[in-house]
């Protein structure tokens, strides 16, 4: 019993000691500074902030539509044989840059050679026999009838050479159009069948990108708009080009139009079948516009904090504003400023409407300057 009193009582003694430690800390803490040492701290009341102002100017803005396409070459062909027979030569390489005409690859054409030597002298045999019954016709010895026969032997045999060089032309296969020839496995020797490619043929001077457009831009859409366009590839290149074409007639599932974009490319660096991020600009404007940081939100209502004469100096005064696009770093303002305001530039956060401000570099001794500016 004594025992259990005894602790109650330290108990006791331990908190009374404790309550009155609290309370001398509570007056020390409380207790006016002495002296007139005067190094005020960062923050201290009634010291100017110094900020980062930003003028209101204006700046180019633009609506753009964005869609994407694939790109494909200007002209695009497979060369391929028109009859089974064999490689005699390959005149190209893989990559190489060939001009319209040019004669790629050559088939075995000893039989084709020969059925023209022969049907050159069927015709010049016709040729001959014709004139022949013409001048007896003419003389009156022969009838009229035979020479007309052999002028019709005449036109069979010319038209037989003619389809014996058309047959022979099958077997040189030459460039329809200036462009790149791909890669191939053709070579000399081996059997190649209708239809079989021998390589690919691109016409890459410019490119062309097919996109869908939403029904709703048609009446912003037109042929020669101005179009850039950029890639995965080339995520720094922005390529520049305009609307070649539009097709006749709206997808009915989708209610959009295919329009066709071609884009110069002098350097090769587009490739047919390349994604393409394709953008329009529309309705080109020039507006107030303010740098992004010198604008926040708080939901769907933006604000900046406008520079403005005060009784100390200048304060920084919220205004709400409307705003428009963004772009380039700077967004459109619709209204709630001038142009020649200032605005604090960045670090909206951190200073109050209503406070207190200095530019930076411009303050005095006591100015605090805030971290960052």
């Amino acid at each position: 019993m004594f025992r259990k009193h005894f602790f109650l009582v330290i108990a006791l003694v331990v908190i009374g000691v404790m309550v009155v430690a609290g309370g001398a800390r509570l007056l020390t803490a409380n207790k006016p500074p002495q002296g007139g040492g005067g190094g005020g701290g960062a923050g201290r009341a009634g010291q100017p902030v110094a900020v980062v102002p930003a003028t209101i100017g204006v700046s180019p803005f633009t609506n753009d539509i964005e869609v994407l396409g694939a790109a494909k070459a200007r002209q695009s062909v497979i060369l391929t044989a028109a009859a089974t027979q064999l490689v005699t030569k390959i005149n190209f390489q893989s990559g190489q840059s060939v001009r319209q005409g040019q004669v790629l690859a050559e088939l075995n054409a000893r039989e084709q050679d020969a059925n023209i030597i022969q049907a050159k002298a069927a015709l010049d045999f016709a040729e001959k026999t014709r004139d022949r019954w013409q001048a007896l016709a003419d003389r009156g010895v022969a009838p009229k009838a035979t020479a007309e026969q052999f002028q019709s032997a005449y036109e069979q045999a010319k038209a037989n050479l003619a389809a014996n060089q058309a047959r022979a032309g099958d077997r040189t296969i030459r460039a329809p159009f200036s462009g790149v020839v791909g890669l191939t496995d053709a070579a000399p020797g081996m059997l190649i069948n209708p239809g079989a490619t021998i390589a690919t043929l691109d016409d890459v001077s410019v490119i062309r990108v097919d996109f869908p457009v939403a029904e709703r831009f048609l009446g912003v859409l037109k042929e020669g708009l101005p179009i850039t366009a950029h890639t995965d590839a080339y995520p720094d290149r922005v390529f520049t080009g305009r609307v070649a074409k539009l097709d006749t007639r709206l997808d009915p599932s989708s209610r959009s139009l295919i329009a066709r974009a071609e884009f110069a490319n002098p350097d090769g660096r587009m490739r047919p079948g390349m994604l393409m991020h394709v953008s329009i600009k529309q309705d080109q404007r020039t507006a107030l516009s303010a740098p992004e940081s010198a604008v926040a939100f708080e939901g769907q209502a933006a604000y900046v904090l406008a520079l403005e004469p005060g009784p100390k100096g200048l304060i920084a005064k919220r205004r709400d504003v409307k705003i428009g696009v963004r772009q380039n770093a700077f967004v459109e303002i619709l209204s709630g400023l001038n142009i020649g305001d200032r605005v604090m530039a960045e670090g909206l956060n951190r200073v109050q409407s209503g406070a207190t401000v200095v530019i930076a570099g411009q303050g005095g001794a006591g100015a605090q300057r805030r971290p960052g500016a």
